[in-house]
This record gives C-alpha cells, structure tokens and sequence, in this order.
C-alpha cells in the first residue's frame, strides 16, 4: 500500500515520519489529525487470523503476543504491535489491541451514534486519540468542512425533538450532548471520505472544553461478516 496522501487542499492533517514528530506536531493552526505514514513489514494477517474471535471482538495482550513470537515474519509484526502499545504507555496512554469482525450497532435508535457513524471524540479534559488499523479495513475520515453535524438536518432534528418530548431550547441542547447526538455528522454532498491506511498511527484532536481546532471527524469502516478479522489498535 503506497504511503499516506491527504486529500488534496486539505490543510488539517500533517504527515510525518516517526513516533517523535507524531508526538510533537501541535494540534494547533487548524491541524487536526497528525499521520506517521508506515510501510510496516510482517505478517499482520495471520496474527489477526490467529486471535480471530468466535464473537465479534476480543483484546490481546502484550503476553499472548509475545507467546507467538515463533517466526520471523510474525516477529516483525509483533515487534511493532509491542513497540507502539510501549511508546503510547510511556506518554500517559493506555492503548488496547483489538481483533474484531464487528462492533456493536445503533440500528433501531432514532439518530445511531456507533462507530460507523462519522462522529468526533470527546473528553471533559485535554487529550487526544491515537489510532492504527494493522489488516483488514482501515478506519477513514471526513474532512470538516465536507461533514454537517447530524443535529443540524431538520428530519433529523425533528425525530430528536420527538423523541426529546420538549422544545428547542437549552435544555434540548444539553439532552443532545448528554446522548452524545451532537458529536455525529452527515456528508454533505460531494463529500469523499478518506481511508487512514493500514499501518498509519494516528493522532487525533478530541473535543474538549478549549480545544483549540475543531477534533477530527472519523468511523470505524463497514465490517461485513465475510470480511477477514481487524488488527486495531486505540488509545
């Protein structure tokens, strides 16, 4: 897979070529996504196929990968798998490996807020997400000025307030933020949703009180049953 581009015109995402400028690169001047663009080398596949899940997700820890460690090529992947929980670990973060066919789905709810829904994270305190997709589908991305927050469309808005049961007030924009409603966002037209890549670590803006840009917009990808098991990693 060639290295990360971003979208083109698009000045929010900065591209860079180690762990210590992914780190470094403010979230700051409207950049709101920092990419370490990877070529990673090693069998990621069969570590996935290995701790495929009979459900839809288990996580797995730094012993169980270390007990595989028996051929070259899942040593390398599994040297990395390592390196990148260690060097999260050693900034305060406490990241987790997932392989997963699925993640639960918000399908009878009046505006579903899963991760497949483009959405933005959030946090009462400053912080930030870190994100990798190893194999399978990787996680993708909208740009800001391309999304509509999903309260923002009056069909949508209307089935909230119904559902709310009371007006348009500041009482209703608290009841939004509290069931995390305002956080999804709808394409606009002519939107074109962008993959992070399959072996890219990520670091992403979060909402949060005084966060200086605006966090970044993203979803998990559509994960069919037929597809093979995601390696993800998430802090």
């Amino acid at each position: 897979m060639p290295p990360f581009v971003p979208p083109s015109g698009y000045h929010r995402i900065r591209v860079v070529a180690s762990f210590a400028e992914l780190v470094a690169t403010p979230l700051a001047d409207g950049v709101n996504a920092v990419c370490w663009a990877r070529e990673l080398p090693g069998d990621f596949d069969a570590i996935a196929r290995h701790f495929a899940p009979d459900q839809d997700r288990r996580t797995i820890d730094d012993d169980e990968l270390q007990e595989l460690a028996t051929e070259p090529a899942l040593q390398l992947a599994i040297e990395t798998l390592l390196a990148d929980q260690r060097h999260l670990r050693e900034l305060g973060h406490r990241p987790q490996l997932d392989c997963l066919r699925d993640y639960p789905r918000d399908a009878d709810a009046v505006l579903p807020t899963d991760v497949y829904s483009f959405h933005q994270d959030s946090a009462t305190v400053p912080t930030e997400t870190f994100l990798c997709s190893y194999t399978g589908a990787a996680s993708e991305g909208l740009r800001n000025d391309e999304a509509i927050p999903q309260v923002e469309l009056p069909p949508v808005r209307a089935r909230l307030l119904t559902e709310f049961g009371g007006d348009d007030d500041a009482d209703f924009a608290a009841w939004l933020r509290e069931h995390h409603y305002d956080l999804h966002h709808a394409m606009r037209p002519g939107a074109q949703p962008f993959s992070f890549g399959l072996g890219n670590l990520w670091r992403l803006a979060v909402r949060y009180p005084g966060c200086p840009v605006p966090a970044c917009i993203h979803r998990a990808p559509d994960t069919a049953p037929l597809r093979p098991p995601r390696l993800l990693l998430i802090s």
